[in-house]
């Protein structure tokens, strides 16, 4: 009889430590879904059952809930398991990534701003590879985050990862040129210039590392976006070294175009924005059109032959400004009202042009003005094809 006690003593508690696990990885379980939905009721209500359950949930090999939330951007949740377990906020999971490594690669900056609350230092811890937080931010872009993490600890910006690279490097090595564009303007606000002189385990500066990213072949918006970046770091702030290589290219450059008509002669599309361009040439071409019409109206006396000669000329800077306006102002509003005023101003000048045109060379003037507008675009369009077999034949010669 006793030993029959004893064996059914053994089984019942081997069965209630059986029941006793499986009803913990069940509200293990039900802890970690309502992490994912944010579901911070349940949260109060599983912490009820059993308050010792985020203890229980960070011995976890995946990640504890402050990782699941964070991916998610669960803003209360994650204030809610803050202030039960602060601790959680410097957990890694088997990935040996933290709750502020995920939130800051995913972009959830209200996340961030809490986790920050804890400890501004998690800005400083490592990852894999010794990649922080920051770096994390830089290389998926997430400028917001970087604002965040840098207005709470500038300092973090001079961390580096296990190849020395710090997070404008790795901005500049992922083409993020926002986050680019934010870290530059935080490092020049902090006065701390040197960083862009920090080299990565190559020996690269950002300077190296951009100038490298330009000259390789790419779509016209990441050309003029490294030359933002260029223009935006400058190289005020190089060491001599750094300054004299990027002179050696600048000056091979210009002496390899030297030898190169249609490179020497091409418009630099990265010196300004588009914006920029196009107001500067409006400029220029209104300029162009207001000269040649006030020429045109009042044009000089004397040899037939050389007035001939003048109205042509003036008349093709005339129609060639006209046509570059109205190029430049395409898609603008009022298109209606715009066409109708430079169809007037073209045929205020033919009017005038002709009325002062002496008889004797009066029909080829006649002629003149009325072939100069067919031939402007048919000569660009002809100029554009012949310009872009000159460069295929470079590429390929």
């Amino acid at each position: 009889m006793k030993k029959e006690t004893a064996v059914k003593a053994f089984i019942f508690v081997v069965q209630l430590k059986a029941l006793r696990k499986g009803q913990s990885v069940s509200m293990e379980k039900r802890l970690f879904e309502a992490a994912q939905t944010g579901y911070v009721q349940k949260l109060q209500q599983l912490l009820e059952e059993n308050p010792l359950i985020l203890h229980a949930s960070a011995l976890a090999s995946a990640g504890n809930p402050l990782h699941v939330a964070s991916a998610y951007g669960h803003v209360d949740f994650v204030k809610e398991i803050i202030n039960l377990r602060p601790d959680l906020a410097h957990e890694v999971n088997q990935d040996g990534f933290s709750p502020m490594h995920i939130a800051s690669s995913i972009g959830h900056t209200g996340v961030v701003r809490e986790l920050l609350k804890v400890e501004q230092k998690l800005c400083h811890l490592q990852g894999p590879e010794k990649n922080t937080p920051l770096h994390c931010a830089a290389i998926k872009g997430k400028v917001h985050v970087l604002s965040e993490m840098l207005s709470a600890c500038p300092e973090c910006i001079e961390d580096v990862t296990i190849q020395h690279d710090t997070a404008l490097h790795l901005a500049i090595k992922n083409n993020q040129f926002e986050a680019i564009t934010v870290l530059v303007n935080w490092i020049r606000g902090m006065k701390r210039e040197e960083i862009f002189n920090m080299k990565d385990e190559q020996g690269n500066t950002v300077l190296h590392l951009a100038t490298r990213k330009k000259q390789r072949k790419g779509n016209r918006t990441v050309t003029w976006s490294w030359n933002i970046f260029f223009r935006e770091i400058g190289v005020l702030h190089l060491n001599p070294t750094v300054k004299l290589q990027l002179i050696a290219l600048h000056q091979q450059r210009q002496l390899d175009s030297r030898h190169d008509f249609v490179e020497y002669f091409k418009f630099k599309k990265g010196r300004d924005s588009p914006g920029e361009t196009r107001s500067a040439l409006l400029v220029v071409a209104a300029l162009v059109a207001t000269t040649s019409f006030q020429f045109g109206v009042n044009p000089p006396g004397g040899n037939a032959v050389a007035f001939a000669l003048f109205m042509f000329f003036n008349s093709l800077g005339f129609k060639l400004s006209i046509y570059m306006i109205i190029i430049l102002t395409t898609k603008f509003p009022l298109q209606l009202g715009l066409q109708l005023c430079f169809l007037a101003m073209y045929f205020t000048y033919d009017t005038a042009v002709i009325a002062t045109t002496p008889v004797g060379i009066r029909i080829f003037i006649i002629v003149t003005e009325a072939i100069i507008p067919a031939l402007i675009p048919l000569t660009a369009r002809w100029v554009r094809k012949c310009r872009k077999k000159v460069i295929e034949r470079r590429k390929d010669p």
